[in-house]
């Protein structure tokens, strides 16, 4: 029935009048379940949020916030433009140095 023609079905569970037309069918539900899964917010943008609300952050959420690369962020770190410690083997930075960037 994709194709709009009227057909006699041979048992009660055929939906199409041929395989072409389930085929098309087929793709197009596909479609829009890709779609549908577009619509949809993923993990990792609902993940950012929690960045805007984290006083120390790694270097992967310093990018993101900033929209720069790590090697970028090791850079500034390197050129002291941003401070950071060091946990064991994660590199922290204050949000309010990350501010600070902004206002000087």
């Amino acid at each position: 029935m994709y194709c709009g023609e009227i057909f006699i079905a041979k048992t009660t569970v055929t939906k199409y009048c041929s395989d072409t037309c389930a085929k098309r069918a087929y793709k197009k539900r596909k479609r829009q379940e890709k779609l549908q899964a577009v619509d949809t917010p993923s993990p990792a943008l609902v993940s950012e949020n929690g960045v805007q609300s984290k006083d120390f952050l790694s270097i992967q959420d310093a990018c993101k916030l900033l929209g720069t690369s790590r090697w970028t962020i090791y850079l500034m770190i390197e050129r002291k433009q941003l401070n950071a410690a060091k946990l064991g083997r994660r590199t922290i930075i204050k949000r309010t140095d990350i501010e600070k960037l902004f206002t000087a």
